[in-house]
């Protein structure tokens, strides 16, 4: 298949105009949920998902908002260890994404919020009306309220692209209230219509292992590419990630050779510093390997906007959207579905077993 041809190309590239037709309703939809938040009290908020959606939650629990204490959860944790992760506190807001709104963990956690943690209030963002997080009513005095994305982030594709960053888009927004939210949707829309024709025409050739490297807020977004990249080359690119200081601690070992490092250079100045110092480092280091820098002015990739790296994360995930399904065709898979015929990779997870959970 050619990438072009793939719904998910299309998907990427669908971004930008999702994001700018999103911002002005998002604008409305968040300081209702703002306000809420104030009335409801909240000092806590967790947010919850399972893969792609857990990560948009490693990105956002570095932000700060009102002096709130925010954490990022996954689904599969609370699933598995929910009286380590949550309490029956209604001071506490449990934020879940997903993309269907129906893997088998989205209904652990709300099986589980409503039997054990039935006072906790709660937020479901989710690409899918028709999902259990759009349409399931709570039990419990816990309230709960709904953010239902457009159509179009509903990616028919395996792997997550609009899903992943509108939804982080649209938490954000609910978080940081003195943004101007539809102002910075469409910035970030028109930086991205620029963005990925040039990231399309500098695609790398596609290496054994490529390693993505971010700081704060960009660890999560990291974290999400590096897995953008193993699922849509089913495993026949090796990826890892990490902070970038934590890098040298260990998990720089996985550089062997001629691998791919992207480094995400974060847009505060004092923590660019070590960014660039770390990408320095690598190119001495290892002359074989290939490292690029996404950030500011004189990074190999200039995508600074708004200068703020919840807001700008979507932008630094686009690399790894647009050449993991460049390298899916070049090893003629089926782009849509990498593990078609597997049986062991779904779109959707399902099938996990749900255990009742004693009080």
């Amino acid at each position: 298949m050619q990438a072009q041809d793939s719904q998910t190309w299309k998907e990427i590239f669908a971004q930008p105009r999702i994001w700018a037709e999103w911002g002005p309703i998002l604008a409305g939809k968040a300081q209702e949920i703002s306000a809420w938040i104030k009335e409801k009290q909240i000092t806590e908020i967790v947010f919850a998902g399972a893969g792609t959606s857990a990560f948009i939650g490693d990105a956002l629990s570095f932000a700060q908002s009102d002096g709130l204490i925010i954490k990022a959860i996954p689904t599969t944790d609370i699933v598995a260890c929910p009286f380590e992760c949550l309490r029956n506190d209604p001071h506490l807001l449990v934020v879940q994404f997903g993309r269907s709104g129906d893997s088998s963990e989205s209904i652990g956690t709300l099986d589980l919020l409503d039997m054990q943690f039935p006072k906790v209030q709660r937020l479901n963002i989710t690409c899918n009306p028709k999902g259990a997080l759009a349409t399931r009513a709570p039990v419990g005095s816990g309230e709960q309220k709904v953010i239902a994305l457009p159509e179009a982030t509903h990616d028919s594709g395996f792997a997550m692209t609009s899903s992943f960053t509108t939804m982080l888009l649209s938490a954000l927004a609910c978080l940081d209230t003195g943004a101007d939210v539809a102002d910075n949707l469409n910035r970030i829309a028109d930086k991205a219509s620029s963005l990925l024709p040039a990231l399309q025409a500098m695609t790398p050739p596609r290496p054994d292992r490529v390693v993505f490297l971010g700081s704060g807020s960009l660890k999560g977004v990291a974290r999400e590419s590096a897995l953008k990249v193993l699922e849509l080359t089913a495993g026949q690119t090796m990826t890892s990630w990490d902070s970038t200081l934590g890098f040298r601690h260990g998990p720089k070992a996985v550089i062997t050779g001629r691998d791919l490092i992207v480094v995400m250079v974060h847009p505060d100045a004092h923590t660019a510093l070590y960014d660039h110092d770390v990408a320095r480092e690598i190119m001495a280091q290892y002359p074989e390997a290939t490292v690029l820098t996404l950030g500011g002015t004189g990074c190999d990739v200039n995508l600074r906007t708004l200068g703020d790296a919840r807001w700008e994360a979507p932008l630094y995930v686009l690399a790894a959207q647009l050449w993991a399904v460049a390298w899916s065709g070049e090893l003629a898979l089926n782009i849509d579905n990498p593990f078609a015929g597997q049986g062991n990779l779904s779109r959707v997870v399902s099938g996990v077993t749900l255990y009742p959970v004693r009080a």
